[in-house]
């Protein structure tokens, strides 16, 4: 099986120059983050996505993820010290005020629950909880944007599925969508509630928490792929652990004879740059030297400057990759 390339749509390259583009330089799968993407939008980007290109589209869920909601701008200071409300119902956030997702988060929250935005650039720890508001100390200070993912220290019950998931999967399938993508999968049981919803089409679970890994026995003979998500994966194990999970679950899921993606940080720089680090392109080819069968774009596609340049980049290690071999030549390599 060729490598396959998913690259996530957003504004960058939502039109129609660079979609065509996009599929010329070899984009296997559209990925439509539901995180990022208003339901009442939802049914218009498929529209344009079906109409510029063949390639076919996936719906990737919300999930069982915690987020803060919409925020008065993309750089809101959390000062340290500062008494912060957290509210039951949403709010349009700013340095005083925040609200969560899904709404169920809220009244599980404890006096003493340590709050983390956004891969840890901020955290709140809860002083004092309230019927309708809860009041928060900024402990760690920082910058916060609107939808952004938060961990917290314990388990919170949350379902694998939103209520958005399950109208956008609906969507999905009244417009001839056939692929679709669960968010932190946890268990089988995760797996079985989504089949209900989209039946015998495509599913690729997400592997992007603890619990994913350990049940990953249980969730391979369900699914048609799974897909690592390392930026996700990293807010519940350490850094330095990453490439060694990534290694393992890659093997599993290869004995299982089940195709694995890998997202997250693959060209992380070309969201600004036209060309990538060189720990970046080693980061891709020893991905595929792992046995990866697809690789994931994200933000460099979604919100980058160089979405085209992104795909021919990953296009071009992909061609190395598959002309190597452990017998190629110094030679071979530099000259071929």
């Amino acid at each position: 099986m060729s490598t396959k390339i998913l690259v996530t749509i957003g504004p960058s390259s939502l039109n129609k120059d660079t979609i065509l583009k996009l599929e010329k330089n070899g984009t296997d799968l559209f990925r439509i983050n539901l995180s990022h993407t208003k339901i009442e939008d939802l049914k218009k980007v498929i529209e344009k996505i079906q109409t510029w290109s063949s390639v076919p589209v996936c719906l990737d869920s919300e999930g069982a993820q915690i987020r803060n909601q919409d925020m008065e701008s993309e750089a809101v200071t959390f000062e340290k010290g500062k008494k912060l409300k957290i509210h039951k119902n949403f709010i349009k956030g700013d340095s005083g005020n925040i609200s969560l997702t899904p709404n169920n988060v809220y009244g599980q929250l404890i006096e003493g629950d340590v709050i983390h935005v956004d891969f840890h650039s901020v955290a709140l720890k809860i002083s004092k909880v309230g019927e309708d508001v809860h009041i928060a100390e900024v402990i760690s200070p920082g910058k916060v944007g609107s939808n952004k993912a938060i961990n917290i220290d314990r388990d919170i019950e949350l379902s694998p599925v939103t209520k958005k998931d399950i109208e956008a999967f609906e969507i999905g399938k009244s417009m001839g969508v056939e692929n679709y993508s669960l968010s932190f999968t946890n268990s089988a049981e995760d797996v079985r509630i989504v089949r209900d919803i989209i039946g015998k089409s495509n599913l690729i679970s997400k592997i992007e928490s603890i619990k994913g890994v350990l049940n990953l026995a249980e969730i391979l003979p369900l699914v048609d792929q799974i897909l690592i998500d390392r930026g996700d994966l990293s807010r519940e194990v350490e850094i330095e652990k990453i490439p060694f999970i990534q290694r393992r679950i890659i093997a599993h899921a290869k004995s299982k004879n089940t195709p694995v993606y890998v997202a997250t940080n693959l060209l992380e720089s070309m969201i600004h740059y036209h060309l990538p680090t060189r720990a970046e392109v080693n980061d891709i080819a020893s991905t595929l030297l792992m046995g990866a069968d697809g690789l994931v774009l994200a933000a460099e596609t979604a919100i980058g400057k160089y979405p085209v340049q992104t795909v021919e980049m990953v296009n071009a290690v992909i061609k190395q990759f598959n002309r190597w071999t452990p017998e190629s030549s110094s030679r071979d390599i530099i000259f071929n």
